[in-house]
């Protein structure tokens, strides 16, 4: 594959570089709605391009360039992969990518491709599951089901063809057709020529085994049934959607090229996702309950009906007993940058409509919500109360940084539960 110009730059940050013209084909990408909400690109005068990120990680590659974006708040691409795992409710499995990616440091894609690889690698040595698939055909001999209709039709009077429906034992099943996409993705479009060397290889053997085109990704991944038969899949059918999709759930049914070009994670929803089974483990043996996205319609109702105006939906909501006293705590994840600046107006509104009509708390009080942002160690927490216009304060916003280096760290190690037990207290302080 030809080295084209890389252009790096964090989340939320902006490049400007010289001497790069986009082609008809690269400005049909960076325009496209997909990827436009993610990514801006600008062509400025005298040959410049001028590169805007937003809350997403990953790469693109176009004809005139390739686009890396890296994380702000984490150290690379193996935390966000890290993260994602974690936020699935799997740990990440061993990768050494320096032993098989000497050309630098690897790109998230190029990343996913080699989890894939691997993944597939095991599964070829294992030996890949068959399932039975059923057939109709045309045979000298009933086998399965003899079909009278079908038989009657074609071969009226005849006893030397007979139609049957029978069932095949075949390895072309739906479980191996998506590592079989995948795959082949991986070993088109990897930037590592050693990544791509060993998805060739699995690529060939998984050719043979499901040659069988997926047909739509949704579908194929809403059909898929785990079950002791194959739940050795799952990390292989992970990868695989991921890849397929490009970074993101939400593209799985959008047309065009587009996953072969880009690969983004959304690090709002999986900052969010990731935070969500953070609390629930946390949340462990203490009696209490963290839900996600919990919908209230009585909230917010039109005087003249009665009748619901709208929802509230917290992005979690921890409930049940503390002390002997009911519990309420709306919490909202934020992927901001509010380690260097204020929160802003929009959220604290929203935060405190939480609190106002959903917080409850032992003692009588202050109605509170925790609004969890990533900062940095030094990020100090801030309380913003509000106050009545006779003085009194009526609820409180408590702004909780996390810092995401510490706790993916905490998590494979001893300091776990210690970790946990910080979170936990900071979102119940």
């Amino acid at each position: 594959m030809s080295t084209l110009r890389e252009i790096e730059l964090r989340e939320y940050g902006t490049a400007v570089v010289e001497g790069i013209r986009l082609g008809p084909a690269d400005r049909a990408v960076c325009a496209s709605e997909r990827l436009a909400a993610r990514l801006k690109v600008r062509e400025l005068a005298g040959g410049r391009l001028e590169v805007t990120a937003g809350p997403c990680v990953g790469v693109v590659r176009l004809d005139a360039c390739e686009i890396r974006i890296l994380p702000k708040y984490l150290g690379g691409g193996l935390d966000v992969l890290r993260m994602l795992e974690y936020a699935a409710g799997r740990g990440l499995p061993p990768l050494d990518a320096a032993r098989t990616v000497r050309e630098g440091a690897p790109h998230l894609r190029d990343l996913v491709a080699l989890l894939l690889t691997e993944e597939c690698e095991r599964l070829l040595s294992r030996g890949v599951r068959q399932d039975y698939v059923s057939a109709e055909d045309d045979l000298p001999a009933v086998r399965g089901r003899l079909l009278p209709d079908r038989q009657l039709l074609r071969h009226y009077g005849r006893l030397d063809r007979l139609a049957c429906r029978f069932d095949e034992h075949e390895t072309d099943i739906p479980d191996n057709r998506l590592c079989a996409a995948a795959i082949d993705l991986a070993a088109r479009t990897a930037r590592s020529p050693a990544v791509r060397a060993r998805a060739r290889r699995a690529a060939g053997s998984f050719a043979r085994i499901a040659p069988t085109r997926l047909g739509d990704l949704r579908s194929a991944l809403a059909g898929l049934d785990y079950h002791r038969h194959n739940n050795h899949y799952r990390s292989a059918h992970r990868w695989a959607a991921l890849l397929l999709s490009g970074g993101g759930v939400a593209d799985l049914l959008a047309p065009g090229p587009l996953a072969s070009r880009a690969f983004l994670v959304d690090m709002n929803v999986l900052f969010e996702a990731f935070l969500t089974r953070l609390l629930r483990e946390a949340a462990t043996g203490t009696g209490l309950a963290v839900r996600d996205q919990a919908r209230h319609r009585g909230v917010l109702y039109d005087e003249r009906t009665e009748r619901p105006y709208g929802e509230v939906r917290p992005d979690v909501l921890v409930t049940g007993t503390l002390d002997g006293e009911p519990l309420c705590r709306p919490v909202d994840v934020k992927y901001k940058l509010y380690d260097s600046r204020k929160l802003s107006p929009s959220d604290l509104y929203q935060a405190f409509l939480y609190a106002h009509t959903l917080a409850r708390q032992p003692s009588g009080g202050l109605p509170t919500c925790v609004l969890i942002h990533p900062g940095s160690v030094s990020t100090t927490q801030e309380n913003i109360a509000v106050r009545r216009w006779d003085g009194a304060t009526s609820a409180r916003v408590r702004s909780v940084s996390l810092h995401l280096p510490s706790v993916l760290g905490a998590l494979g190690d001893a300091e776990r539960a210690s970790m946990l037990a910080k979170v936990w207290a900071a979102v119940l302080e």
